[in-house]
């Protein structure tokens, strides 16, 4: 499913942005038209919060949100910074006792407050005492009611917002008339921005995989993670109780079976284990590919240098097409993993290309691409001779198949996921 959310720039007397207004959207996969306002300013919180994240929505600026009276009265504000955040409340907000305390105690934490299409009346007062922002909307507002309410409200630290600015006339006059900050058509339209919506079990899968990179494993936490996902469990049993550990007892724990493994296996099973179910709805082709350019680098290692570990490599491999298995750009998905440094680097073409794990990297797509006169090259680079390489892509083709095999044939084996 898409994700949409809209923002509309607010912009200073200078012209440059303060700020942006988010606006529920919705999209014919979610239905809906927004009319409730409560329900669509929470899936604008939610949106900003969980799926793009407030640096990308806001890049260093402020979002304006609305507010019904029932978030005002609610917590759900203090999910955002105060400093990344104006609350816009609505000419449809009684200023009742609840209301009025829930605006002191957001001022309190230095919240700012905007009176959204403001229209001036003795039951509004208490709102613009508290107030940091007053917008008023030039297109329902007489010039002559304008001029009057900037005049009549101006004190200090108060602030005044000329919106649906249509004209180059109507802009020139707010900002000759008291006016601090435009938002408008004539200023600019507001933009959409869509993502793809992550399943739920596909996002508890990302987080298990960016615990891998770790430098540290937190064992208790992929623990956690691990036990959230019932296949995942299946698998991980059912591969320390195989014939290749020749435990005397079977094990029956999460957390034994981990200890068994040790970190430096468990971030590789865990890659293997945990890839496959993001490529479920994918191409078998993708899962293989990754699957190849993961044995093969870290096949490789041993000529990489000192510095990146195989697990590192392994990693590279296999993140590499993560972009194509969830249908959002990779640079995207790195980053909420935190994986921007060394292998995220390096997927992203950041990483200086003569370090060992950017030749590494490169070798093997030259050779999954039958680019030999640039295998040759970066086989010398990395002083590794081309028949050992020759010899280990074919090892790593080996392994991969046998391991997709096996996969395939324990497949039906596993619990659905319920």
């Amino acid at each position: 499913m898409d994700i949409l959310l809209a923002r509309q720039p607010i912009f200073g007397s200078n012209l440059q942005v303060y700020g942006y207004e988010l606006l529920y959207r919705a999209c014919h996969n979610h239905g809906g038209s927004g009319s409730d306002g409560t329900v669509a300013s929470m899936q604008v919180l939610a949106n900003v919060l969980l799926t793009f994240g407030p640096a990308r929505v806001l890049g260093g600026k402020v979002g304006f949100i609305n507010f019904t009276r029932e978030l005002l009265v609610s917590d759900l504000a203090y999910m955002l910074p105060w400093d990344s955040l104006v609350i816009e409340i609505l000419e449809t907000v009684v200023p009742d006792e609840p209301v009025i305390a829930a605006c002191r105690k957001l001022k309190d934490r230095h919240y700012r407050l905007a009176l959204d299409d403001f229209v001036d009346t003795e039951q509004s007062l208490p709102l613009v005492e508290l107030a940091n922002i007053i917008k008023v909307d030039f297109r329902s507002t007489p010039e002559r009611e304008r001029l009057r309410l900037v005049r009549s409200h101006a004190r200090p630290g108060l602030r005044f917002l000329a919106e649906k600015v249509e004209t180059s006339e109507e802009f020139e006059w707010a900002r000759k008339n008291g006016f601090d900050y435009f938002q408008g058509f004539f200023l600019a339209r507001p933009s959409m921005m869509a993502r793809k919506e992550i399943p739920a079990l596909k996002i508890n899968t990302l987080r298990l995989l960016a615990q891998v990179h770790r430098r540290e494993l937190d064992f208790g936490e992929v623990e956690e993670l691990i036990k959230r996902d019932a296949p995942l469990c299946y698998r991980l049993l059912r591969y320390v109780n195989s014939g290749a550990f020749a435990l005397p007892s079977r094990i029956s724990s999460i957390r034994q079976a981990m200890m068994i493994l040790g970190e430096e296996d468990m971030r590789k099973w865990i890659a293997l284990a945990a890839i496959p179910a993001l490529a479920s709805d994918k191409p078998n082709e993708l899962l293989e590919r990754a699957t190849l350019r993961a044995r093969f680098c870290e096949l490789l290692a041993p000529w990489a240098g000192p510095s990146p570990r195989g697990s590192e490599l392994f990693l590279a491999g296999m993140f590499s097409l993560l972009d194509a298995m969830v249908g959002r750009p990779l640079g995207e998905l790195l980053e909420e993993l935190g994986l921007t440094d060394t292998v995220g680097a390096v997927l992203l073409g950041q990483s200086p290309a003569e370090s060992g794990l950017s030749q590494v990297y490169r070798l093997a797509l030259a050779c999954e691409d039958a680019d030999w006169d640039a295998v040759l090259r970066i086989a010398k680079k990395l002083r590794a001779p081309v028949e050992v390489v020759s010899d280990l892509y074919v090892e790593a083709v080996d392994w991969c198949v046998k391991l997709l095999r096996d996969s395939a044939r324990r497949r039906d084996a596993v619990p659905a996921r319920g």
